[in-house]
């Protein structure tokens, strides 16, 4: 409580904007021929950025600049951004914060248990309804609240993909015959609460010590050498972290690196800046992107592919400024695919699931991959049942054409991959576990029996939850 006083009154004293920079307005793209100040600017729902303009909210530099970073942070920026009073909420753990300083308190308390440091870029900040804030879906995936957290599962573990254990080098995860993935990075431009890396990613936290994977040359020499003397490998996805926090010269020297060798046929980079700081895809200021389209022109002119892999899971997240950075990315040729998290109280109704993956569709980036929730320290709140995709997918094939469908997969515990959800060998709704296996695997993961649990507090409820499959 101590703590939390004194982030607030380091908040209030705070208030103020950051020195707001200007970049000029001209940005790439349709944007730049659209004119960007008879656009949406719907940052200035934000309090404190009425009067921000769009050339400088779109320059990625004063994206970073703004980017709330820090428990202080957090609270001169909720201090301004919160009513007095809020809406009340459905969920009848969070019914009594009714007022701003409750907010911001709880908000405290569940920093405090999170796995994940606190990282948010202005952009997924604007596109939160700070009015009735415990509710709103974006900020479930970003600011945790104590009151709303359960107990862990008490089969959950630190890392639960047994990622570490199937490293043969620091930060390369080779756990498939053909395909490997490349931590580069353990910075991401926003930290999701329920990042499955919550065991390397961000800074330490209260409740966890990380095992960061930061980026260092040296590192990366070891990780190039196992993939030159393995022909066998074939996909390289380039992750952390996130690709977005990798320099654009690093992002040439990976990618070229990669391409040379001559059994690497597909170059994936994992980024959620299209989602959460989309402006520097249009940003001519910014090189990261024009790095990254030079890379996939020179993947195309030696006959490999490189693409964009993102991370979008509400349709709240996408805005003008997403749809013109994701037009200019087609528009250069560059293949973007999605993959999203099925979270509760977030995307995981036909409806919201439905219209994400279309809106994505109409921005041309392939709904690839919905996945089930990893089982992750502190965010039990936002696991789903296993009925529940198999729901979802059940009731939405055929509703949407089926090169628009994305697989709906839960990468199992234990190292076992991913796997459709709907390939499950039993499912005992009563206990919520479900069994699965993956004979792709070689040795003893190919022949092993995984377990994916479903979280502790549905089990009561799972006679209610239909399961239209098996």
């Amino acid at each position: 409580m101590r703590r939390f006083a004194r982030l607030q009154r380091l908040g209030t004293r705070n208030s103020a904007l950051l020195p707001v920079p200007s970049f000029g307005n001209q940005f790439r793209g349709h944007a730049a021929h659209a004119g960007l100040p008879n656009k949406d600017s719907y940052w200035r729902r934000v309090p404190q950025w009425e009067g921000v303009l769009p050339e400088d909210f779109l320059s990625y530099r004063w994206q970073v600049a703004n980017t709330v970073s820090s428990g202080v942070k957090l609270v001169k920026f909720l201090s301004v951004a919160l009513p007095s009073t809020l809406a009340t909420s459905t969920n009848p753990r969070l019914k009594h914060i009714e007022t701003r300083d409750a907010f911001i308190e709880d908000a405290a308390k569940g920093l405090l248990a999170a796995p994940m440091a606190i990282r948010l870029t202005p952009h997924i900040l604007s596109v939160i309804d700070w009015s009735a804030p415990l509710d709103d879906p974006i900020r479930r995936q970003f600011l945790p609240l104590k009151s709303a957290m359960v107990p862990d599962h008490p089969e959950l573990t630190l890392d639960s993909l047994h990622e570490e254990a199937d490293s043969p080098a620091p930060g390369l995860v080779h756990r498939y015959p053909d395909k490997a993935l490349f931590l580069a990075t353990s910075i991401c431009p926003v930290y999701c609460r329920f990042c499955t890396r919550s065991y390397a990613i961000g800074a330490s936290t209260d409740t966890i010590v990380k095992s960061p994977q930061k980026p260092s040359r040296k590192r990366w020499e070891v990780v190039y050498q196992h993939i030159e003397r393995t022909p066998a490998l074939q996909d390289i996805v380039v992750s952390g972290g996130d690709a977005y926090y990798l320099q654009p010269e690093d992002v040439k020297e990976i990618g070229e690196r990669l391409l040379t060798i001559p059994h690497i046929q597909r170059i994936r980079f994992a980024s959620k800046g299209l989602a959460v700081a989309p402006s520097r895809t249009n940003d001519p200021k910014d090189t990261w992107t024009r790095s990254f389209i030079d890379l996939t022109n020179l993947g195309r002119e030696l006959g490999k592919q490189v693409c964009l892999h993102t991370h979008f899971n509400h349709p709240n997240e996408i805005t003008w400024v997403t749809r013109e950075a994701a037009r200019y990315l087609f528009k250069e040729g560059v293949i973007v695919r999605n993959q999203s998290v099925l979270l509760k109280g977030v995307n995981d109704d036909v409806e919201t699931l439905g219209k994400l993956i279309r809106d994505l569709a109409d921005m041309n980036i392939q709904p690839y991959y919905v996945y089930q929730c990893d089982l992750v320290h502190g965010i039990e709140d936002l696991r789903t049942p296993l009925s529940t995709i198999l729901e979802l997918e059940h009731r939405l094939r055929g509703t949407i054409a089926g090169f628009m469908m994305p697989s709906f997969v839960v990468d199992l515990p234990g190292g076992g991959g991913k796997r459709l959800a709907s390939t499950y060998e039993t499912y005992d709704r009563s206990s919520g576990i479900s069994t699965f296996r993956a004979p792709g695997l070689s040795g003893e993961k190919g022949s092993r029996v995984y377990r994916y649990f479903d979280p502790a507090q549905d089990m009561d409820t799972a006679e209610r939850t239909p399961c239209p499959i098996h």
